[in-house]
């Protein structure tokens, strides 16, 4: 064979070696036996019944992939207008009237075909908790209400019910797992595999009655009481879990008022180091010991009987202030103990802080990922600021939030630093976040993920198989590819 006769086989062969290998790339990268019409979608309503509002969450999925990790999105969120239903104690029926807005919402974002396989759900949380405390009569009504109210829609309504905080602490860390794909993920290989164990995160939730910590700890649970055990997708998992009710950033204040009254000739104005400077306010005693949480500090004087506040701006005093709401005594001579008595583990790996965590913070430009130093002279410089001045300055703001930012953040300082026992090290943990994978933070999604069965107890099966003849291709053509490579050197050596 002449030597331009040799150049052009070669070169015929070399390209045809090319286009098979190129052949074989693109069928191996080919995942699925067959090519399906889109698929519907599904949707799902949760409402959050918190204790100063309401917001209803809408999720959907596709119909084919309800056992898939991290295919649950949030659709829309609809805050409802007014206080959370615990307010509507004494008007039951407007508690169920304050979701219609709302829902008249979702059944414009639901396609009607859909409404009537649309499983909702309401879950109340502390403020109802508390109500319930107070007058269960009261609270079975504003449930019986708003149960009304739902039920007239064309959705599938599953009941409203008060959750308990122990659920609210696990249905908030199942969220934040499930959406960061830490229990189960699916691999472009074709295999569902298990994260390794660092990867899951501890929750940290804040409300307006209650707050919650949930994380798997390196040791033992010892107190029993204090435990959660899931078996999500074939695996185990056993996490430490509180809520703790009356230490919600509203109840908290609350008990932080009380503090800064006890001794207090009620006469002249008490000074809150927790308000910033300049603020005024006159108050009734009413207003502070009408809480459960409160209730059982409350002087014998009526009620109705007025005082005044002054803010001092201080945050070190609100600081060591805040202290005093926890019981740390109850605590001497436990190694694993927060506060009041209660069993807590060590914390350890990484954490996700939300809800009032996150509102908090965010305001203060905080949510970056700053040292501890930082976030604690950020807050000591707000809390010094005039209230006038905060007022002018942010005029768009709600006032009392104005006035609270300054006792919230110190609260959270506290509470993280002195009744969970982060510290200086651990604090970089911590991720003060809203949303993980453009979704909420919170208990919702854990909540419906559950009832409905979309985290499974077992490990789903493969749900994409490669088509085998499709592999036999491409296994061919690798075979032919690597034959015209040998046929060329062959050649090439002659």
């Amino acid at each position: 064979m002449g030597v331009d006769s040799k150049q052009k086989v070669l070169l015929v062969l070399l390209a045809a070696s090319i286009v098979s290998v190129l052949i074989a790339l693109i069928l191996s990268l080919i995942r699925s036996v067959d090519v399906p019409l889109p698929p519907g979608t599904k949707y799902g309503m949760v409402f959050d019944a918190g204790s100063s509002h309401t917001s209803l969450f809408i999720y959907q999925w596709p119909t084919d992939k309800e056992n898939n990790t991290g295919v649950v999105s949030q659709n829309h969120v609809c805050d409802v207008d007014g206080p959370g239903i615990s307010s509507y104690a004494s008007n039951p029926p407007a508690a169920g009237q304050s979701l219609v807005r709302c829902l008249d919402e979702a059944m414009s974002i639901i396609p009607a075909e859909q409404q009537k396989a649309t499983p909702t759900y309401l879950g109340a949380t502390a403020g109802m908790r508390l109500l319930s405390l107070q007058n269960k009569t009261a609270s079975d009504q504003v449930l019986a209400e708003v149960s009304k109210t739902i039920s007239r829609y064309p959705i599938d309504f599953h009941g409203a019910r008060i959750i308990s905080g122990q659920e609210e602490g696990s249905y908030g860390w199942i969220t934040i797992n499930y959406l960061l794909e830490a229990f189960m993920t699916y691999t472009f290989s074709g295999h569902w595999v298990r994260p390794f164990s660092s990867t899951i995160y501890g929750a940290l939730d804040l409300g307006g009655a209650s707050t919650q910590i949930s994380f798997i700890p390196k040791t033992n649970i010892e107190d029993v009481t204090e435990k959660a055990e899931f078996k999500l997708y074939g695996f185990p998992y056993t996490i430490y879990t509180h809520s703790f009710l009356c230490y919600g950033q509203n109840q908290a204040l609350l008990q932080m008022m009380v503090k800064a009254m006890e001794g207090k000739d009620l006469t002249k104005p008490v000074s809150v180091p927790c308000y910033p400077k300049g603020y005024q306010e006159t108050r009734t005693l009413q207003s502070v010991y009408n809480s459960p949480c409160t209730a059982k500090s409350a002087p014998s004087t009526p009620l109705n009987q007025t005082f005044n506040i002054t803010g001092t701006g201080n945050s070190t005093q609100c600081y060591e202030l805040l202290q005093t709401i926890y019981n740390f005594s109850s605590c001497a001579g436990k190694s694993s103990c927060s506060f009041d008595g209660v069993y807590q583990p060590p914390v350890v790996g990484n954490f996700f802080a939300f809800s009032a965590f996150f509102y908090t913070f965010d305001f203060l430009n905080l949510t970056s990922g700053q040292n501890l130093s930082t976030v604690q002279n950020t807050v000591q410089a707000y809390c010094a600021r005039d209230y006038a001045e905060l007022v002018l300055t942010y005029p768009n703001e709600v006032k009392t939030r104005l006035r609270d930012y300054c006792g919230n953040a110190n609260y959270i300082l506290s509470l993280l630093l002195k009744a969970y026992k982060f510290d200086e090290n651990s604090w970089k943990s911590i991720s003060f976040m809203k949303q993980a994978a453009n979704t909420d933070i919170g208990w919702t999604l854990g909540y419906m993920l559950n009832l409905t069965n979309m985290i499974p107890s077992e490990a789903p099966s493969t749900m994409k198989v490669h088509n085998h003849s499709i592999w036999a291709a491409a296994i061919f053509f690798i075979v032919f590819s690597l034959a015209l490579g040998l046929v060329m050197l062959i050649l090439y050596f002659r």
